[in-house]
C-alpha cells in the first residue's frame, strides 16, 4: 500500500479523496492555488503545497508545479480527483515516468476515451451499442450533410475531445446544419484546442445513464449498476439517482455483462464509467469517463463500497475487494448539486459564507469543503455542495430529501437549493417520468 498520496485537486473531492486515504492509514499532500489557502482540504491533510496563483491553468492545471509538490513531498502516488488533470493521458504518463503511481486507468486508456470518435469506434468493437452517425470526423459542412442525410435529421454535431456540453449543436434541417455545424467547430476549437467534431442521430427523448465500473490488473471486471443522469441543463448534470426508475434488473444484468466483458478484453484498469443514451429500450453508448464521477456517492449509497478506496487499491496492486456476484443494490439513493448560482438565472454567486448549517440523520450524507467564514473563491466551477440521501425504497428517498433539503442552510450567497425543493416536489420527477430535455423545460416554466 502507498504511505503517501499527493492530491491534485481541490473542493470537495480533495476532502473525499483525503478522507479514503487517511482511513488505509496513507499520509496526505493537498496542493493548493493561493485562492485556496484557507481551503478546507489543505486545513485536513498531512502537508500542503501551494503550487500557484488562482487561475487554474497557473494552478491546478500547472503540471510542473504538481510534479514537483509530489516529489518534494516525497508522495508515491498521485490522485487526479474529477475535472483539472484527471483526464489528460499526458500528465498521467508523466506521473508514471518519474516514478510515481498514478491512481486511475493507464495513459493509453485515458487517451483512447478521451477522443470521443476513438471511444466510440472502440465500443462498436467490442459489442457495445452506440448511437448511429458519422464513422469519422466531419471535415467539412459537405461531408456533414451527407452524413445528416443518410441517419436522417435532428442530428447533433459534437466535438470530438469535448465535454460538459460545450462543442454541441443540434440541427433539425438541413437549413439549421451550416449554422450549427460552425458554432460547434467554433466552440470545439475555444474549448478543447481542436475544432474536429463528429454527427449523431439526435434522439428525442432519452434518459442519460451511465455505468460504474471498476477494473483490477489481476484480470476483474465488475460493475456496480446504473446511475440515472437524465436530470441536465445544457448538458450539465444536476441531479443523479441510482437504481435508474426506468430499467429492470434484466436490463442492467445484461448491459452491466456487456459493458465489463468488453473493458476486460482491453486490459482496463481502475475506476470507469460508460454513459449511454437510453431510448425506447434501447441503449446508446456516447462516452466512456476514465476517472471518478461527480456522483459517485449515489452508487456508494446503494452498493454499499467505498469506490475511491478502490482505487486506490486497486492502483496499489490489489484486486476488487468483491466479485460481481457479491454486488448487491441496496434501496435507492438520489444527488443534488448544489451550486453558488442564483436559482434561476444560474448566475455566478461566489462570496463569503455567513452562515452554514447541513442536514444529518438516517441516511443522509453531505460531500462539501464550506464552513461557516469560507470565502467561496470566484475562479473555479460553482459546485459547493451534494446531497446525497439514501431510503429503502424509492418513496422512501424522496420524502428523505425533501426533508434534508428543507433543513440545509447556506447563508451569504445564492444557491440553487431553492430549485432542488421545487424539483423534489415536481410530479414528473416523483413518478420518475422525465428525461433530458426535461428539467430545461421545467427550469423554463419556473423563471
Amino acid at each position: 500500500m502507498f504511505e503517501k498520496v499527493l492530491i491534485a485537486n481541490r473542493g470537495e473531492i480533495a476532502l473525499r479523496i483525503n478522507r479514503a486515504c487517511r482511513e488505509l492509514g496513507i499520509a496526505t499532500v493537498a496542493v493548493h492555488s493561493t485562492a485556496d489557502a484557507d481551503a478546507m482540504h489543505v486545513r485536513l491533510a498531512d502537508e500542503s503545497v501551494c503550487i500557484g496563483p488562482p487561475p487554474a491553468r497557473e494552478s491546478y492545471l500547472n503540471i510542473p508545479s504538481i510534479l514537483s509538490a509530489a516529489i518534494i513531498t516525497g508522495a508515491d502516488a498521485i490522485h487526479p480527483g474529477y475535472g483539472f488533470l484527471s483526464e489528460n493521458a499526458d500528465f498521467a504518463a508523466m506521473v508514471e515516468e518519474h516514478g510515481i503511481t498514478f491512481i486511475g486507468p493507464s495513459p493509453d486508456h485515458i487517451r483512447m476515451m478521451g477522443d470521443k470518435i476513438a471511444a466510440k469506434k472502440a465500443a462498436v468493437g467490442l459489442g457495445i451499442p452506440v448511437v448511429p452517425g458519422s464513422d469519422g470526423p466531419v471535415s467539412d459542412l459537405a461531408a456533414a450533410e451527407q452524413v445528416a442525410e443518410s441517419i436522417g435529421y435532428p442530428v447533433l454535431i459534437k466535438a470530438a475531445g469535448g465535454g460538459g456540453g460545450k462543442g454541441m449543436k443540434v440541427a433539425h434541417d438541413r437549413a439549421q446544419l451550416g449554422e450549427a455545424y460552425r458554432l460547434a467547430r467554433g466552440e470545439a476549437g475555444a474549448n478543447f484546442s481542436s475544432d474536429v467534431v463528429y454527427l449523431e442521430k439526435y434522439l428525442g427523448h432519452p434518459r442519460h445513464i451511465e455505468f460504474q465500473i471498476l477494473a483490477d490488473s489481476h484480470g476483474n471486471v465488475i460493475h456496480l449498476g446504473e446511475r440515472d443522469c437524465s436530470l441536465q441543463r445544457f448538458h450539465q448534470k444536476l441531479v443523479e439517482e441510482s437504481p435508474s426508475p426506468a430499467l429492470n434488473a434484466d436490463q442492467r444484468a445484461a448491459l452491466g455483462a456487456t459493458v465489463c466483458n468488453g473493458l476486460k478484453k482491453i486490459g482496463y484498469r481502475n475506476a470507469g464509467t460508460l454513459e449511454f443514451l437510453y431510448e425506447d429500450g434501447e441503449f446508446y453508448f456516447i462516452e466512456m469517463n476514465t476517472r471518478l464521477q461527480v456522483e459517485h456517492p449515489v452508487t456508494e449509497m446503494v452498493c454499499g463500497l467505498d469506490i475511491v478506496r478502490e482505487q486506490i487499491r486497486i492502483a496499489s496492486g490489489a484486486p476488487i475487494s468483491i466479485q460481481q456476484d457479491q454486488v448487491r443494490m441496496n434501496g435507492h439513493a438520489i444527488e443534488c448539486r448544489i451550486t453558488a448560482e442564483n436559482p434561476e438565472t444560474f448566475r455566478p454567486s461566489p462570496g463569503r459564507i455567513t452562515e452554514y448549517h447541513t442536514p444529518g440523520g438516517l441516511g443522509v450524507r453531505v460531500d462539501s469543503a464550506l464552513y461557516s467564514g469560507y470565502r467561496i473563491p470566484s475562479q473555479y466551477d460553482s459546485m459547493v455542495a451534494k446531497l446525497i440521501v439514501h431510503g429503502q425504497t424509492r418513496n422512501e428517498c424522496l420524502m428523505r430529501l425533501r426533508r434534508a433539503l428543507d433543513e440545509y442552510v447556506i447563508g451569504g450567497i445564492e444557491t440553487t437549493l431553492p430549485l432542488h425543493r421545487k424539483i423534489a416536489q415536481a410530479p414528473q420527477f416523483v413518478d420518475g417520468a422525465y428525461d433530458i430535455h426535461w428539467l430545461e423545460r421545467f427550469v423554463g416554466l419556473k423563471t
